[in-house]
C-alpha cells in the first residue's frame, strides 16, 4: 500500500505526479534543493545575518513536496552546502558568516517538516489564511533556533550585547520580509490548487 494514500491531503507534487517511483522522488528532492539554492542567491547583505529568499524557498518546497520529500530536499540543500556555494551570497558551510547563521540553516528541516505535515494532515495549502498561518509558524520555528544560535555565536565572538541586541541583529529586520513571504505563499499555493482543479 502506498503510504501517501492514508493521508487526508496530498501535497501538490504528489497530486500532479501520482505514480510514485524512486526516480520521481529523487527528481523532486533534487529539484527542490536546486530551487532553494537559486532563491538563496537573492541577498540583501546585512550583517551578521543577510536578508534572503531562502525561507520562502523552504516554505514553498515543503508545502509542494510534503513532509518527507520536502524535508529531504532541505537536507539535500544543506549537504550540498558542504561542497557547493548554495547558501546566501554564494557561501558554503566554511564561510565565516555561517558561524552566525548556522542556526537558521539547521532549523530549515524542522520548519520544512512542520509545513509539509500541516499540508498533508490539514490541507493548509488550499486556503490563503491557513497557508499564511502555517508559514508564520514555520518562520517562528526558524527564528527560535536561529536567534538562539546567533546569541551564542555573538557571545563567543565577544560581540554579545544582550537579548535586545540579538533580536535587533537576528529577527527584527526580517519580520516585514517574512510577512511578505508568507503572503506570497498564501496567494500562490491556493491559486495553483484552483488552477489544477479546473
Amino acid at each position: 500500500m502506498n503510504p501517501t494514500q492514508s493521508l487526508p491531503y496530498l501535497p501538490l507534487s504528489k497530486s500532479l505526479f501520482p505514480a510514485r517511483s524512486l526516480t520521481r522522488d529523487v527528481l523532486l528532492v533534487l529539484g527542490g534543493s536546486l530551487f532553494l539554492g537559486l532563491l538563496s542567491q537573492a541577498v540583501i547583505p546585512l550583517q551578521p545575518v543577510p536578508i534572503t529568499l531562502q525561507t520562502l524557498g523552504v516554505l514553498l518546497v515543503s508545502a509542494v513536496l510534503g513532509s518527507r520529500l520536502g524535508t529531504l530536499a532541505v537536507v539535500a540543500y544543506l549537504v550540498e552546502g558542504l561542497v557547493l556555494p548554495v547558501f546566501a551570497g554564494g557561501a558554503t558551510w566554511f564561510h565565516p558568516r555561517i558561524a552566525f547563521t548556522a542556526g537558521y540553516l539547521l532549523a530549515f528541516p524542522l520548519a520544512a517538516y512542520v509545513v509539509g505535515y500541516l499540508v498533508e494532515h490539514y490541507g493548509t495549502d488550499r486556503s490563503p489564511l491557513k497557508t499564511f498561518l502555517a508559514m508564520l509558524l514555520a518562520s517562528l520555528l526558524i527564528y527560535a533556533v536561529g536567534v538562539t544560535w546567533l546569541g551564542f555565536a555573538l557571545s563567543g565572538a565577544g560581540r554579545y550585547g544582550g537579548v535586545w541586541a540579538v533580536l535587533q541583529a537576528g529577527m527584527l529586520p526580517f519580520l516585514l520580509g517574512d510577512l511578505i513571504k508568507a503572503a506570497i505563499a498564501a496567494a500562490l499555493l491556493p491559486t495553483v490548487w484552483r488552477l489544477i482543479r479546473r
